[in-house]
């Protein structure tokens, strides 16, 4: 089973705001996931980023392979 971390889109039409999800890569989108480990709200200034650092660092090093945005919001908060 091949594992992602990537952003699972939520909120209103032209308001939307993201959960961090574990997810198998074979899943929808906005289907179904394992774990949800942080968020992220680019509408607020400054943008708001809240992810749980020991959950990604934990399945990072089971071999979860982050999206390249997520990948991009882990480097902004010094998880990667």
């Amino acid at each position: 089973m091949a594992v992602r971390i990537r952003l699972k889109r939520m909120g209103a039409k032209k308001d939307p705001f993201y959960r961090v999800v574990v997810a198998d890569s074979r899943s929808p989108r906005d289907g179904r996931f394992i774990e949800e480990i942080g968020y992220y709200n680019p509408t607020t200034r400054p943008e708001t980023i809240n992810i749980e650092k020991d959950k990604a660092l934990e399945w990072l090093q089971k071999g979860a392979q982050p999206s390249e945005t997520v990948k991009t919001l882990f480097k902004r908060n010094g998880i990667l």
